[in-house]
């Protein structure tokens, strides 16, 4: 009798608490390689504390006048010729250089059909182009004092990864997903995902704040803490390490030891039931 419990309840139950401990062991990060990337953040933190680590620039002036024939050609028929709105679309008069490049380098711009909200696709025009038109949308009027003055260059080596998550956590999950992966929002509106964006891109959504995205400024959020986001973004969010393997949506290695512990216990649970049936 005391062969048969054994077999059947001791066996098992040390053969869960196994694979219990190398799961819990295996899923996350070692203490190495979890405190190594906070101490270079933050050491390159410190280093560029004297100085801003967003560089705002602006076309050069002689992209205006190529660039007036683009937007006549491609936008004048929503926005109007000189850019200040009509029944269709909005004024895009003071709104800024980076405003102008995100919609259009991201795709968003032009619009073929009216929608609830232009989706990110391949852009239209190069890069040269889209600086053309952004330079000319921008000469018609002085840009408004809570926009950039010029299109966001990031550093990206200069922001902090924990204050980033901190920072993405507090402002951006909320809508966003703590995955980045995006949500629906009331109205028809939804929270793009940001797994497929540049880190310049990231920038001028954040001081811009496109379709329903509030716009933080400079009151909100400083350039460092605006920088921080974007190395978050850009590196955990767009290019998580998974140390379990599999990513799972990149919620985490909780839910792959979940998941092996679930499936890998229960298996090994049912054939040690079957290996005492069988005694």
């Amino acid at each position: 009798m005391r062969a048969t419990l054994r077999t059947r309840y001791l066996l098992p139950g040390l053969l869960v608490a196994g694979v219990a401990v190398i799961g819990l062991l295996t899923s996350g990060a070692s203490p190495s390689q979890a405190a190594t990337p906070p101490a270079k953040s933050a050491s390159k933190s410190a280093e560029s504390a004297t100085s801003s680590p967003i560089t705002y620039r602006r076309p050069p002036s002689s992209y205006v006048a190529p660039g007036q024939a683009l937007f006549e050609l491609n936008c004048s028929s929503c926005h109007g010729v000189d850019a200040s709105g009509t029944d269709k679309a909005p004024n895009l008069q003071g709104l800024g250089p980076a405003t102008v490049d995100f919609w259009v380098s991201t795709g968003r711009m032009p619009l073929a059909v009216a929608t609830a909200q232009p989706v990110q696709k391949p852009p239209r025009f190069d890069r040269k182009q889209t600086l053309q038109i952004v330079a000319f949308v921008t000469s018609l009027a002085p840009t408004a004092h809570d926009y950039p003055s010029g299109i966001p260059d990031v550093d990206v080596a200069a922001g902090n990864l924990v204050e980033g998550n901190t920072l993405f956590v507090l402002n951006c999950a909320g809508c966003h997903t703590i995955t980045g992966a995006g949500d629906a929002l009331a109205n028809g509106f939804f929270a793009p995902s940001l797994h497929r964006i540049y880190p310049r891109q990231i920038a001028e959504a954040i001081r811009t704040g496109p379709t329903q995205m509030p716009h933080f400024g400079p009151g909100n959020l400083s350039d460092q803490q605006v920088t921080d986001i974007v190395k978050y973004v850009s590196s955990s969010i767009q290019h998580p390490v998974n140390q379990g393997g599999l990513g799972l949506g990149g919620i985490g290695p909780v839910a792959e030891g979940f998941i092996g512990l679930l499936f890998g216990v229960g298996g090994i649970m049912l054939v040690a039931f079957w290996l005492g049936d069988r005694k």
